[in-house]
C-alpha cells in the first residue's frame, strides 16, 4: 500500500506561488500515474493535474492552465506542483493521489491511494 505525504501548503496573498509537493512510500513510484486534486469549503473534490509514469504527458484543469505545473522525481518518489499567479479561488485542501497504470484520470473515484491533504489559502 502506498503512503502519500504532502506538503508546501500555507497562506500566499492574490498573485503569489506555492509549491506543493507530495512523497510516496512504495519504492515502485515509477507504475503510478499521480495526480493533484483540491476541494473547497462546501464544494467536491476535484481533478487539478495529472502526471504520467515518465512525465511524458500532464493534464490541467482549465482553470489552472498556464499558472500551475506538475512534475515528478522518479528517483525521489516524489511529485510536485508549482501554482503560480494564485487566486483566490484557488483556495482548498489539496490532495495527491495515486493510480497504478499510465492513464491519466480525471475521476477521483479512479485513484486507489491518497494524501491527508494540505490545505491552501489565497487571501486578496
Amino acid at each position: 500500500q502506498v503512503q502519500l505525504v504532502e506538503s508546501g501548503g500555507g497562506s500566499v496573498q492574490v498573485g503569489g506561488s506555492l509549491r506543493l509537493s507530495c512523497a510516496a512510500s512504495d519504492r515502485i513510484f515509477i507504475v503510478y500515474t499521480m495526480g493533484w486534486f483540491r476541494q473547497a469549503p462546501g464544494k467536491e473534490r476535484e481533478f487539478v493535474a495529472g502526471i504520467n509514469w515518465n512525465s511524458r504527458s500532464t493534464n490541467y484543469t482549465d482553470s489552472v492552465k498556464g499558472r500551475f505545473a506538475i512534475s515528478r522525481d522518479n528517483f525521489k518518489n516524489t511529485v510536485d506542483l508549482q501554482m503560480n499567479s494564485l487566486k483566490p479561488e484557488d483556495t482548498a485542501i489539496y490532495y495527491c493521489a495515486a493510480v497504478p497504470g499510465m492513464l491519466i484520470s480525471t475521476n477521483l473515484s479512479r485513484y486507489d491511494y491518497w494524501g491527508q491533504g494540505t490545505q491552501v489559502t489565497v487571501s486578496s
